[in-house]
C-alpha cells in the first residue's frame, strides 16, 4: 500500500530537458500516496526555463500553486506575473492555452494538480499541433496507452483510406 503522507523532503525529482527552453525537475506525488482521481506533482524550473509547451486541454482541468519564486503565466495570449502563494487555474477549454515560464533569476517551484480523466485532447497553438491521449496511466511508454501527436494542417479527411472514389 502507498503511504498516506509524504513530505516535500522525501520527494524524488526526475530531471528532463528538451532544446534550450525546456528544462524541469518533476517529483510525482499522487502515485506515491495512492491518489487515483487527481494527479499532482511538484515541478521545479530553473531561471529562463519552462516545463511544457504552450497548450490547452479539452478534458482535464489543471491547477497550479506557486511554492517558491516568481515567473510569468502565459495564458490565452496574455502574460501575467506569478509569485509564491499564487493559485493558477487552467480550465479544460481549448481557448485557454497556458504555460508557466520562469522569468526570474531564482528557481520557480510549483505544485501541478489535474484531473485524471482517461481520455483527453490537447492543442499546441505555437506548433499547429494536437495530441490525443487515452490510457489508464499517465505513462506514454505503457503499451496499453494510446498517445498520438499530429499537425492540424496535415490532417486527413474522415473517409481517407476507407472508401474508394
Amino acid at each position: 500500500m502507498s503511504k498516506l503522507i509524504i513530505n516535500m523532503d522525501e520527494l524524488e525529482f526526475t530531471e528532463s530537458e528538451k532544446g534550450k527552453d525546456f528544462q524541469s525537475g518533476r517529483a510525482p506525488v499522487s502515485t506515491k500516496i495512492g491518489a487515483s482521481k487527481l494527479g499532482y506533482a511538484v515541478v521545479r524550473l530553473a531561471p529562463g526555463k519552462r516545463a511544457w509547451p504552450y497548450h490547452s486541454h479539452y478534458v482535464n482541468e489543471e491547477m497550479f500553486f506557486v511554492l517558491e519564486g516568481e515567473g510569468t503565466l502565459r495564458h490565452a495570449d496574455e502574460m501575467h506575473p506569478v509569485r509564491a502563494g499564487d493559485f493558477i487555474c487552467s480550465p479544460a477549454d481549448p481557448a485557454q492555452p497556458h504555460q508557466i515560464i520562469n522569468t526570474s533569476d531564482e528557481d520557480l517551484v510549483y505544485i501541478a494538480l489535474s484531473t485524471q480523466d482517461a481520455t483527453d485532447v490537447f492543442l499546441y497553438p505555437d506548433s499547429d499541433k494536437y495530441g490525443v491521449w487515452h490510457g489508464k496511466t499517465r505513462n506514454p511508454a505503457d503499451p496499453e496507452n494510446f498517445l498520438v501527436f499530429a499537425r492540424k494542417s496535415t490532417a486527413v479527411d474522415y473517409w481517407d483510406g476507407e472508401a474508394e472514389d
